[in-house]
C-alpha cells in the first residue's frame, strides 16, 4: 500500500485554515500506533488493520482517531491517491483488488460514476441522522453522506469599496460591463470547485442555457486557472492574494477563516446566490478485506464527536444538523438558502460531455 503526505488543504482551505488542521496523511501509514487486535494468519495479513482511502485533504483530530483505534482494536492505515476525482478514478481502476476497506471523500459530482461501476458495497448505518437522508446518493445505500458545503463565488469587500463599484449578487450580474476582467474561476477538468461551479450554472440555466452563459462570461474577461490555490492565493485581490481579481471561486466557509479574532466583519464574503451544494460521502469498498471495520469507520464518521470536529478540520458542514457550529461559522460562513443542484443521475450521465462543452466554449 502507498501512503502519501499532505501539507495543505488545497481544495478549500485559505492560508489561515492550514495551521488549524491535523492532516492524517502527515503521520504516514499507521496513524496512531499498533493495533490491539489479535494477530494475523499464515500469510501475515493483520485482521486488525483498517485501510482507509481518502482524497488528499482528509483531516481529523488525532485524539478522535486514537479513540477509534482504542475502542475497536483496529490500526487505521491511510492512503490518499489524489483529489476527489482522482480518488474515484483509482477506486474504479482497482475495484477487482481494492485499495482499501473504506473510502471517504467521494462527492456528488463523482458519486454516480463509482456507484455505476460497482465500487461500493451498500451499507446503511444505524447512526445516519435524519437530516442526512436528503443527501443519500441512491436508494441502495451505496454511499453514506458525511459532510457538505457550498461552492460559491467570493468577493473582496475592500476592493469594491475602494473602486466605488457595487458588489455583484447573482450569476447574471457577472455578465455586466462593470464586472469585466474581475472574475477568476478554476477549470472543471482539473478542479473539484471548478466542476461544482460548472454544475451550478447547469442548475441555474438548464441544458439549453448554460453554454451560452459561459460564452458571455468568457467574453466579459473571465480568467480560468487550473487549481484553487492559484485562484485564491495568487489572482484574488483579497486574502493573501495580490492579484487584480476581486471575485474568486471558493467556498461559503472561506470568509470565516479571513476574520481576525476581534473583527466584527469579514474582509471577504460569499455570494450566496451563486452556490452549488457539494456533498461528501464514505462507502464500504466491494471486496474489502475488512468490511466490518469499514462499517465501523462509517459509524465513527457519523458520531457526534467527529461531526463536531468536521467544521474546524475539514472546513465543511456536518450532515448532522443538531451539531453546534463554531461561532465564527454562524456569523461569517452561512450556507445558501437555495443552492443550485443537479441530480447525481444527471451528473453521471453528462459529466464528461459537459466538461468537453465547457472546454470548447471557454478555452477553445
Amino acid at each position: 500500500m502507498t501512503c502519501t503526505r499532505s501539507t495543505a488543504r488545497s481544495r478549500r482551505a485559505v492560508p489561515a485554515m492550514v495551521g488549524t488542521a491535523v492532516v492524517l496523511a502527515m503521520t504516514g501509514c499507521s496513524l496512531i500506533g499498533q493495533s490491539s487486535g489479535e494477530g494475523g494468519d499464515e500469510d501475515g495479513d493483520d485482521p486488525g488493520v483498517l485501510r482507509v482511502v481518502t482524497h488528499d485533504s482528509f483531516a481529523l483530530s488525532e485524539d478522535l482517531v486514537a479513540d477509534f483505534e482504542d475502542d475497536t482494536g483496529y490500526t487505521v492505515e491511510l492512503s490518499a491517491p489524489g483529489d476527489g476525482g482522482e480518488l474515484v478514478n483509482q477506486l474504479i481502476l482497482t475495484k477487482d483488488s481494492p485499495l482499501g476497506d473504506v473510502a471517504y471523500g467521494v462527492d456528488n459530482s463523482f458519486a454516480g460514476r463509482g456507484i455505476a461501476e460497482g465500487v461500493f458495497e451498500p451499507y446503511t448505518s444505524a447512526d445516519l441522522p435524519a437530516s442526512a437522508e436528503q443527501y443519500l446518493a441512491d436508494d441502495a445505500g451505496s454511499l453514506t453522506p458525511i459532510d457538505m458545503g457550498d461552492v460559491c463565488l467570493n468577493v473582496d469587500h475592500e476592493w469594491f469599496t475602494e473602486h466605488d463599484v457595487a458588489e455583484p449578487e447573482t450569476l447574471d450580474d457577472l455578465l455586466e460591463e462593470e464586472y469585466q476582467d474581475l472574475v477568476v474561476v478554476t477549470n472543471p477538468a482539473t478542479s473539484s470547485p471548478g466542476l461544482a461551479f460548472l454544475l451550478a450554472t447547469v442548475g441555474a440555466y438548464g441544458e439549453d442555457g448554460w453554454v451560452d452563459y459561459w460564452q458571455q462570461l468568457a467574453d466579459n474577461g473571465l480568467k480560468v486557472v487550473d487549481g484553487w490555490s492559484d485562484a485564491y492565493s495568487v489572482d484574488f485581490s483579497g486574502s493573501t492574494g495580490e492579484g487584480d481579481r476581486p471575485i474568486v471561486l471558493s467556498y461559503s466557509t472561506s470568509p470565516a477563516f479571513e476574520v481576525d479574532e476581534d473583527d466584527d466583519e469579514a474582509p471577504t464574503g460569499a455570494l450566496l446566490n451563486t452556490c452549488f451544494r457539494q456533498v461528501e460521502y464514505a462507502g464500504v469498498l466491494a471486496g474489502a478485506d475488512n468490511s466490518e471495520g469499514a462499517q465501523a469507520f462509517i459509524d465513527f464518521l457519523l458520531s457526534d464527536e467527529v461531526q463536531a470536529d468536521i467544521p474546524e478540520q475539514m472546513f465543511m458542514y456536518p450532515v448532522n444538523e443538531a451539531i453546534d457550529l463554531p461561532e465564527s461559522w454562524t456569523q461569517f460562513a452561512p450556507l445558501a438558502d437555495d443552492p443550485f443542484t443537479v441530480s447525481i443521475e444527471d451528473i453521471n450521465s453528462h459529466r464528461d460531455e459537459w466538461i468537453e462543452q465547457w472546454t470548447q466554449t471557454v478555452i477553445g
